[in-house]
């Protein structure tokens, strides 16, 4: 049997603003310890949460910055040193993540799975324009993110309890006990038909999942939409109240770094 290897890895945050302390991941350093074999770094192939986040940022620049960094990370490999290096040598708008563990037959293979955990965006089209939906579900990521949690959020797909072919996910999710707790982005600021459509299929979703399996999970979902909506209008006013009648919690996105406290303070991180 192979011997499993002990890799460490840490994230690169660009982060543009110190006192609102968001940031996009948007490069991987992973080293075998001890001191040994593999040491490698990943960048972030499409950079459009990064520009979403800040539209003036030097995309150049943190490209540039990839050559540079895997030349030390391989001179050196030692992740302590290599993170020491890189706080000497920018500001705060390139901090890092704490560093952490993992066992692999294959350094290889487990840096491209843990990039793309970490750094891909969601499948948003060719376009680079993100739709309102789009930068409400970057907005939950970011949320979690910062509070934490990147492993232990995760899409939720209901294939598993509706049925083959039904591509429909919750864009996050996390389990509590016997509850899994879901979280999806709802834009109402152009058209309000995905709120309805979510408040008629989830009643019916939660239905499945409870009597799923042997040991079933609880289902409970937050819907996240746009800030500021304007309540009056009679299509929001009717969506709002569909899902708020469907048992779906609904809160603006300006909501999200509370929501990932509560999420970070059950889930014990």
């Amino acid at each position: 049997m192979t011997e499993r290897r002990k890799l460490e890895f840490f994230l690169l945050r660009y982060v543009p603003d110190a006192v609102k302390g968001e940031f996009v991941n948007f490069g991987l350093v992973m080293i075998e310890t001890p001191k040994a074999g593999f040491a490698d770094v990943r960048f972030t192939r499409d950079w459009r949460r990064l520009q979403c986040l800040d539209p003036q940022a030097d995309i150049e620049w943190l490209q540039a910055l990839e050559g540079d960094l895997r030349q030390h990370v391989v001179d050196v490999r030692d992740c302590a040193s290599v993170m020491r290096w890189l706080n000497d040598s920018f500001s705060n708008l390139v901090q890092l993540s704490e560093s952490k563990g993992c066992l692999t037959d294959d350094p290889t293979k487990e840096i491209d799975v843990v990039a793309r955990m970490y750094l891909e965006s969601p499948q948003i089209g060719r376009s680079h324009v993100l739709s309102e939906r789009d930068k409400i579900v970057l907005a939950i990521q970011d949320g979690f993110d910062a509070a934490g949690l990147s492993g232990l959020i995760k899409p939720f797909p209901v294939a598993r309890y509706t049925g083959p072919g039904d591509s429909f996910k919750f864009d996050s999710s996390y389990v509590i006990g016997n509850e899994v707790k879901l979280f999806h982005a709802v834009s109402l600021r152009a058209r309000v038909d995905s709120a309805v459509m979510l408040a008629s299929r989830f009643p019916r979703i939660a239905e499945l999942i409870r009597g799923h399996d042997k040991f079933p999970l609880v289902p409970s979902l937050t819907a996240v939409v746009d800030n500021d909506l304007d309540r009056k209008k009679d299509e929001i006013g009717f969506a709002l109240a569909m899902m708020q009648e469907s048992r779906i919690r609904v809160e603006e996105v300006r909501r999200m770094p509370a929501i990932a406290e509560e999420a970070r303070r059950e889930l014990g991180v």
